[in-house]
């Protein structure tokens, strides 16, 4: 995914949050909308034990097992795997910690979770609106006049992307050309990882340039959407976004793992170490871009956590535990063109299967993927870390993701309606 929150879906290959990564860009394609790919390695599907899987969750899960090593094999460093599905829990992984080293991903072990952070913000952002403090369809700039918005933006806009805004991580403009946004790619990047940003230098860099279209008029995945979203929940709540988070979200479902790191670099322990490969003066170089100053991407994409905490949350979600029917009824309606709700990607998986909800996100190193069925009896959480591999990861992301839509969210499900 896009170093940062989540990518540009279907006209460019971008990072987590929107800018181009090189070689370890992922890209959310027209997958987002209709299921049929191919699974990865089948032959290893099979049923075969591979060593030097970790397993943790004492079931005996041998297709699983195969499944996240043929992950690996696709060119990842490392990835750890949760399924819950009508066999109950499975939790492995595969691949290497750190590159040099023999150990495995630790399987309760903490990461960027990207974009998946939208997930969470939107969710905040729509309890507000059910508690009467936010209109879903009132103008944004209601809320935060100082920036001087079109008051044809809407809430609702923000969340589903359709404002219409330059994003500062860079853009792609009607005619196809990339407007590049701040440095979050190559060399550049790498010598200034720790730098703070401000989110209100952010979104007065994203209004100074010329939006992409008209408010409502048109879907372009865009980080500045949920940089503004958690400025108006601390307009709403008067505290930092993470502090709502906290209070609405990780303290009532006990999600001790999970955290809003602001500028702070580091990622606590357990964890797998993610790498950026880059291009340089015409040569490849590497480099562990574990620690990192993550304010860039903010309310977009600067969250950490495990896929225990994930599934929790998720789970929690789907199930209407997090939100009023009618405004998780509004949260699963995708945009026709972007296949996107309301802080959540809405998939039709086929006739056998029917709808999945999803979350998508990467950071320099790390790429995360959540999904589920309507009902939450389902779902899936992978963490990948990106290695040196020279392969172009974009299409093994993808795959892994359709392999596990496949396996864990189809697998002899009748079909349902959203």
């Amino acid at each position: 995914m896009p170093a940062f929150a989540t990518p540009e879906p279907i006209i460019t290959t971008l990072t987590t949050a929107g800018a181009r990564q090189d070689n370890n860009t992922v890209r959310v394609p027209r997958f987002l909308r209709r299921a049929g790919g191919t699974t990865v390695a089948v032959a290893l599907l099979a049923g075969v034990t591979l060593p030097g899987v970790a397993n943790a969750s004492g079931q005996d899960r041998p297709d699983l097992q195969a499944t996240v090593q043929a992950i690996v094999d696709s060119g990842f460093a490392g990835a750890q795997l949760r399924v819950h599905d009508q066999r109950g829990e499975w939790v492995g992984s595969a691949g290497v910690r750190k590159l040099g080293e023999a150990a495995k991903p630790p399987t309760n072990g903490r990461f960027r979770i990207g974009s998946n952070t939208k997930t969470f913000v939107a969710t905040v952002v729509l309890q507000l609106v059910a508690e009467g403090s936010v209109g879903l369809d009132a103008p944004v700039a209601d809320y935060l006049p100082e920036y001087g918005l079109d008051r044809r933006i809407t809430v609702r806009m923000l969340l589903q992307h359709t404002s219409g805004l330059f994003d500062y991580t860079g853009a792609v403009l009607p005619d196809g050309t990339f407007v590049p946004g701040i440095p979050l790619g190559g060399q550049e990047f790498v010598d200034n990882r720790f730098h703070t940003y401000r989110p209100d230098e952010l979104v007065r860099f994203s209004l100074s340039r010329q939006p992409l279209f008209a408010p409502g008029t048109d879907w372009s995945y865009a980080n500045i959407n949920y940089m503004l979203a958690g400025l108006l929940i601390e307009k709403i709540t008067g505290r930092p976004y993470g502090d709502a988070l906290q209070r609405r979200i990780l303290r009532p479902l006990g999600l001790q793992d999970t955290m809003v790191p602001g500028t702070w670099p580091e990622i606590p322990r357990p964890h797998a170490h993610g790498y950026y490969r880059y291009q340089e003066a015409g040569e490849w170089k590497v480099v562990d871009i574990t620690r990192q100053n993550p304010s860039w991407a903010s309310s977009a994409g600067e969250m950490i956590s495990t896929t225990k905490d994930l599934h929790t949350f998720f789970t929690a979600l789907n199930r209407g535990k997090l939100l009023p029917a009618q405004l998780l009824a509004e949260m699963r309606k995708p945009h026709p063109k972007g296949g996107y709700g309301l802080g959540l990607w809405v998939q039709d998986a086929g006739p056998n299967c029917g709808t999945v909800y999803q979350g998508l996100g990467g950071f320099h190193g790390y790429g995360t993927l959540m999904g589920s069925t309507p009902d939450g009896t389902r779902t899936f959480e992978l963490s990948l870390t990106y290695g040196d591999s020279e392969t172009d990861l974009t299409q093994p992301y993808n795959q892994a993701n359709q392999t596990l839509i496949n396996k864990v969210l189809c697998n002899s499900r009748p079909n349902q309606a959203p």
